[in-house]
């Protein structure tokens, strides 16, 4: 596989969280369920978290709960912190992927729409922090993604501006989105066939089918 013309090598790359480095939809759904519960509304399977899940709770709770988005968050967050260190796994390659990229003296950060205090707690667990230059979570910019605010936050130990030479890869959306708002290169991750529905507006410009494939892309580079 080689890169599409315009792309060159990144000089930083910046990964999306949640089933692109790691699987811990368990402990999402769970927690999401427990809130639910308490506000008489119907749960969710696993794999309608999976869909459904893109935006962050700041953004994604008042449209859910109304007036009472804080208590909802509260809840959400109180059976969240109980477990999702335990059922945290990494996804195959992602270990090796990182260590790699790391001794090639890529610049990596990592924004997610996951809570950045709860993101960082899992990038400690699972020995990965030293990898990053900075974990960038939602709250801690003043917008969360797809807004460019968390890229250009994660990129500041770098002393380096989102443009072409950054690449954001993702498994959604939501991501790509935030890759062309921030000016970087959208790379999609994702086993399945491309729904080209969800990625019309914000096509990948690279798309791989798991963390191997992008490190065989990286790795001559």
């Amino acid at each position: 596989m080689t890169l599409p013309a315009g792309v060159a090598r990144p000089r930083a790359i910046i990964f999306d969280w949640d089933n692109t480095l790691v699987d811990n939809w368990g402990a999402i759904c769970a927690a999401l369920n427990a809130t639910f519960r308490a506000f008489g509304k119907p749960a969710w399977t696993l794999e309608e978290t999976k869909a459904r899940v893109r935006q962050s709770l700041r953004d994604s709770f008042p449209g859910m709960f109304g007036e009472r988005w804080q208590e909802a968050r509260d809840i959400f967050y109180r059976h969240f912190g109980t477990d999702h260190l335990t059922t945290l796994e990494a996804l195959p390659g992602a270990a090796e992927l990182l260590a790699e990229l790391a001794r090639a003296g890529f610049y990596l950060g990592v924004v997610s729409n996951k809570n950045g205090t709860a993101l960082r707690r899992e990038a400690d667990h699972l020995g990965w922090s030293k990898y990053f230059g900075k974990v960038v979570g939602a709250t801690d910019a003043k917008r969360d993604k797809p807004a460019p605010d968390p890229v250009i936050m994660a990129l500041e130990p770098a002393a380096l501006s989102a443009e072409s030479t950054v690449w954001f890869v993702g498994d959604t959306g939501i991501d790509m989105e935030c890759a062309y708002a921030a000016g970087c290169v959208p790379v999609l991750v994702t086993p399945k066939e491309i729904d080209f529905s969800e990625f019309q507006a914000f096509p990948p410009k690279i798309a791989v089918p798991d963390l191997k494939r992008l490190g065989v892309l990286l790795r001559p580079l």
